[in-house]
């Protein structure tokens, strides 16, 4: 007969088995940094979950937080995680080559192009010098140099979106005069083979973001797509009427779009 004390080692044993099975740790990118501000790690997620609502800038103190995340890898790695869990539900549908009328619907402004290079020349979304945060004069500027790269994880799921035969829809704030420069962007970074680029017309000025996306969605559907997937960095870009089956919000601490 087994002592007690071995049928106690095999019960922790079994735990631990079990316990195995069931929990996955974050990978080590993904966990707190011991030398990270908790309140600015609160002050993220709380943005990325939309629970703080509206928000204009980030928070001074919690700049450099920021800055860190986006320099030291977390950034891309949350966005790989995002992008994989899309292309993971991409993958579950039963795409209805018959009829082409399968969609996803794409972000252009980080989300499939990054305007990292810009942010990290202009404070990361945080104006030291100026009550205003966004200077929207030098960042058209920047869009017309036509030089933000892809996302990588973006790149990666659009082309494989494409190939389980989805019809892609580019669906993004910009203003219909940067129409030009916004396709030449996306092709130069690798985007190729879109359904249609929608972007601001008259018709949508001062329309907040989540009612003009909603309505441009709402065309979609009612010529006959159904919007399986939708990938944003804004949570205008997924919430409203029109939804998609499945949307996959995609990291973005620097700026709120109503």
């Amino acid at each position: 007969m087994a002592s007690p004390t071995s049928i106690l080692s095999l019960l922790l044993l079994a735990a631990a088995v079990s316990s195995a099975e069931v929990i996955r740790m974050y990978p080590r990118e993904h966990l707190v940094r011991l030398d990270s501000d908790p309140e600015c790690e609160s002050w993220k997620f709380s943005v990325e979950v939309n629970a703080a609502g509206s928000w204009s800038a980030i928070p001074r103190p919690c700049v450099r937080f920021v800055q860190d995340y986006f320099n030291t890898g977390r950034y891309l790695s949350d966005s790989i995680s995002v992008a994989s869990y899309s292309e993971n539900f991409a993958l579950s549908v039963n795409v209805a080559d018959a009829d082409g009328m399968d969609a996803w619907v794409f972000d252009v402004d980080e989300t499939l192009l990054s305007n990292l290079p810009y942010y990290k020349d202009n404070g990361f979304g945080f104006n030291w010098n100026r009550s205003e945060p966004y200077n929207e004069t030098s960042f058209n500027e920047w869009v017309y140099k036509g030089l933000a790269p892809a996302l990588p994880a973006s790149l990666t799921l659009y082309k494989r979106v494409k190939k389980l035969g989805f019809k892609i829809f580019i669906l993004t704030g910009r203003a219909e005069f940067q129409r030009a420069v916004t396709e030449q962007n996306l092709i130069d970074a690798g985007y190729s083979r879109w359904e249609k680029l929608i972007l601001r017309g008259h018709q949508d000025e001062g329309k907040k973001a989540t009612i003009y996306k909603s309505e441009k969605r709402d065309e979609l559907v009612k010529q006959g797509y159904r919007i399986q997937g939708s990938s944003g960095d804004q949570w205008s870009d997924l919430m409203g009427f029109a939804l998609a089956k499945r949307s996959f919000k995609l990291p973005n601490p620097m700026y709120y779009v109503s």
